[in-house]
């Protein structure tokens, strides 16, 4: 039988459009993949509960998980903050599927911790007892400022600075001649925090520290471990 060209030319339009729909199909998701909404609320269901404790209002910014991924759906989602990890500033926070399929990514996340803290409203001088009149107080950022700034005007006022001081320099612990807050011998709690944990002991100081300075301290089993002396005389170790 003699088919006509014009019935050969349509079936090879045919044939190529099927094979267009064919690559089509095979480049599209063969699988269903994860939401990215859950990911980002879980993960700051968590930021909003490690933070609840800081001493001023928390900002929480979260970068969402790429609507592009090729995760597949998760049923029961836990996040977690990496250990060693302090929750605030610039930081990771890690994502993990339990169930039914196993995976784990990580968010890009900034926490703000915004409050009062004091500067020094004029040049002071090494050894001079600071007044009322020498601090002034400066709103802004917790996290982007050195470790230890001060915040509480009884921190600072009657205590010796330890070295000079420019006007406006935000005032730490470890720049006054502050009291101990941990000393020789003493027995101390020990606050260990890591990913979604914290655990309290008790242990001995090997050595004295004033608020914000390094302090090894002697656990029951004789391991010695090194934290950080806070105002209230106990010692914090991040893992």
């Amino acid at each position: 039988m003699k088919i006509p060209l014009s019935a050969l030319r349509s079936s090879r339009r045919l044939i190529l459009a099927l094979a267009a729909s064919g690559l089509m199909l095979a480049a599209s998701p063969l699988h269903a993949q994860q939401p990215p909404a859950p990911v980002t609320a879980v993960a700051h269901q968590l930021l909003e509960l490690e933070t609840r404790g800081l001493p001023g209002r928390v900002e929480l910014q979260i970068s969402a998980l790429d609507s592009r991924n090729q995760l597949p759906p998760c049923a029961q989602l836990e996040a977690f903050i990496p250990g060693g990890t302090r929750p605030w500033g610039a930081i990771s926070v890690g994502v993990r599927c339990e169930s039914p399929v196993t995976w784990q990514v990580y968010l890009q996340a900034r926490v703000a911790v915004i409050n009062d803290y004091l500067v020094s409203a004029r040049p002071l001088r090494a050894g001079q007892i600071v007044g009322p009149a020498d601090i002034a107080r400066r709103n802004g950022d917790l996290t982007a400022l050195p470790d230890n700034t001060l915040t509480d005007p009884a921190q600072v006022v009657g205590h010796r600075t330890r070295y000079a001081l420019a006007s406006g320099n935000p005032i730490r612990g470890d720049m006054l001649r502050i009291p101990a807050a941990v000393k020789q011998g003493q027995n101390v709690k020990v606050i260990s925090r890591g990913e979604g944990f914290q655990v309290s002991s008790e242990g001995r100081a090997m050595n004295t520290a004033a608020p914000g300075e390094s302090v090894r301290v002697r656990m029951s089993n004789n391991q010695v471990i090194t934290g950080t002396a806070t105002t209230d005389g106990n010692v914090e170790v991040g893992f």
